[in-house]
């Protein structure tokens, strides 16, 4: 990291916001509401990608979805003038945060949803805080792995696999390689959040790293897609695809990963990870509130095992509950 921290050198003046504060270790009100926001536009990716992936090839739809938010957001980046900053300390980190978050765990789980549910895709990219917890234990010296952390993992892990119900689980022995694709996603996208911590440390601030890290993927992913996919050569896409196709790159992708680098460079990977708890719960609200689906007591169980493993990776419950029986103690003798 420390060569990438001289490459603020290279940075333009206006382009980058030197950071301010320190990691969150507990989550703001704030951070709270960025976090259900970014899980309402997540959880949204794997109803576009299931539309999509019925009439067009994996890689098409990556490339095709990274492409068209990196345009938006260098669009965005012009309407409020700024650049994108300079150096090849920035481009390097650029590309390897796009590598780690988009181009390798998107494709695998395109690919995985040609073969398996969205359900059991997502209950399978909620394993992205638990891999998260042993990356950061690893690779950060501010982001420990504590028992309270761990154990909320696990009871949040619990709550997203009795919130999505057995059924998900069924074609567990048919689609094995599908399911280790979307494991293997979830294991880079804890890279990811890791590695990116590094762009607070340079300074560069959320809407510039976000177009930077696609614009680094668009350059891998459309080669890749012209040679492999050939595109043009494919029978012409309904509406209903090129719309998912949009709302995959404004929605789930730009405007996404403008609060998710925001949501990282304050509370850090481990509690940035956190959305992909809750990315299976919106699914389920949309569903409930848009789609006429009917919300089943497995899903209220399910949601609340998902709140208390939050609130134990956040490291309230446990203070909250000892405070609580702290004060009324005292109360409780003056009454006697």
């Amino acid at each position: 990291m420390g060569c990438l921290e001289r490459g603020k050198a290279g940075l333009k003046p206006g382009n980058v916001t030197m950071p301010s504060a320190s990691i969150h270790k507990t989550m703001t009100a704030s951070d709270w509401g960025l976090l259900i926001i970014l899980s309402v536009l997540w959880g949204g990716s794997f109803l576009f990608i299931g539309i999509a992936v019925k009439e067009l090839p994996p890689l098409t739809i990556v490339a095709s979805r990274i492409a068209l938010a990196a345009a938006a957001l260098y669009l965005i980046l012009r309407v409020t003038g700024a650049s994108l900053p300079q150096g090849r300390q920035v481009w390097a980190a650029f590309l390897g945060m796009g590598i780690l978050n988009n181009v390798i765990p998107m494709s695998l789980i395109v690919w995985g949803q040609g073969h398996i549910t969205s359900g059991s895709a997502s209950i399978l990219n909620a394993t992205t805080p638990l891999f998260t917890v042993l990356v950061a234990h690893v690779l950060t010296v501010d982001e420990r792995l504590t028992r309270q952390r761990f154990i909320g993992v696990i009871v949040g892990f619990a709550g997203v696999a009795v919130m999505i119900g057995a059924a998900a689980f069924q074609a567990w022995n048919v689609s094995i390689p599908a399911q280790l694709a979307v494991l293997a996603a979830a294991l880079s996208y804890a890279f990811a959040g890791v590695f990116g911590r590094r762009f607070r440390a340079m300074g560069i601030a959320p809407l510039a790293t976000a177009a930077g890290q696609v614009t680094a993927s668009s350059a891998i992913l459309l080669p890749l897609s012209f040679i492999i996919d050939r595109p043009w050569s494919l029978p012409a896409p309904s509406g209903g695809a090129v719309l998912s196709l949009v709302g995959l790159a404004l929605v789930s992708t730009a405007l996404a990963y403008i609060l998710f680098f925001r949501l990282l460079a304050r509370a850090g990977a481990t509690n940035a990870g956190l959305v992909t708890f809750l990315i299976p719960v919106s699914a389920v609200l949309l569903g409930t509130m848009f789609l006429g689906e009917t919300l089943e007591v497995r899903h209220m169980a399910g949601m609340a095992l998902i709140s208390a493993g939050l609130l134990l990776i956040d490291g309230r419950l446990i203070p909250a509950v000892a405070g609580a029986i702290s004060a009324r103690r005292p109360a409780t003798r003056g009454n006697g």
